[in-house]
């Protein structure tokens, strides 16, 4: 691995390197790291300017919208001067801005069936902030397929969760915590009920932390566990998430062996 860091990169990762659980080793590995963000929404702004801050040296952003005014409430990575601008591009400025020595790969694509496996594949570990079900299943249903480790945050309202998903390595997969997508209409958007703007903002950088932790393999993760938090009662669960032998993709009889069921739908990868 190499530790053959500049100056520049030792005055910059001092605080990282000072730990012990880090240091120039560990400093190394978020270096070497790919990491891609599904959304450059409200919960990939705060994810994408921390790993990038941290070092990562590799961050994909997949985003097919454009910077609204409405989104500002809550996405830090954008800005008024940005309206218009597609959102990929002005959250790699933002990046870039925090880091110029980490390499951005941005993805203005709408994410499906037919790209989903080859983009998560030029990846390590994939974060989901995407703001449908139809996105989370697709990126949930690829990463277990693909056996890419899947860090997944969702918020609405006032509240948010967030997971690790790692059925390679024996922990559960996204669909033993929901089988199905809901019936549409049943679980409303965050444009139908609100958000907390600073909510989505916690909720990201609790995302970065976990995947800054299983790149340098330190701490507990949350794999076989959820995180839920309420932000009006400040109050955070942990609750277990056992892996469902009956589940239909990483389950022993598994009935999803592909992506060809999400064909049929389509799935924007926009954040939150």
């Amino acid at each position: 691995m190499d530790l053959d860091f500049s100056e520049a990169d030792i005055q910059r990762y001092s605080r990282h390197i000072l730990l012990a659980e880090v240091g120039g080793t560990g400093q190394a590995k978020l270096g070497a790291a790919r990491v891609l963000i599904v959304g450059a929404g409200g919960l990939g702004s705060p994810l994408l300017l921390y790993l990038a801050a941290a070092g990562v040296g590799t961050i994909g952003i997949i985003d097919d919208d454009v910077v609204e005014l409405s989104n500002l409430q809550r996405q830090v990575a954008h800005g008024t001067d940005r309206l218009g601008m597609a959102k990929v591009e002005s959250a790699a400025m933002a990046a870039r801005a925090i880091n110029p020595g980490v390499r951005i790969e941005p993805h203005a694509v709408r994410l499906d069936a037919a790209n989903a496996a080859a983009l998560i594949d030029g990846y390590d570990i994939v974060c989901d902030g995407s703001d449908n079900f139809a996105t989370r299943f697709l990126v949930a249903d690829a990463c277990a397929l693909g056996r890419r480790t899947l860090i997944s945050a969702a918020v609405l309202r006032f509240e948010g969760q967030l997971s690790t998903f790692k059925p390679h390595a024996g922990g559960p997969c996204y669909r033993c915590l929901y089988p199905e997508p809901p019936p549409p209409g049943l679980v409303p958007s965050c444009s139908e009920a609100g958000v907390l703007g600073a909510v989505t903002g916690v909720m990201g950088t609790l995302q970065a932390t976990e995947v800054l932790k299983e790149i340098l393999g330190i701490g507990e993760g949350l794999s076989g566990r959820l995180l839920i938090w309420d932000a009006l009662a400040m109050r955070f669960r942990v609750i277990r998430l056992p892996r469902d032998p009956g589940c239909a993709l990483c389950g022993p009889a598994p009935s999803l062996r592909d992506l060809a069921h999400h064909a049929r739908s389509e799935a924007p990868a926009c954040g939150v």
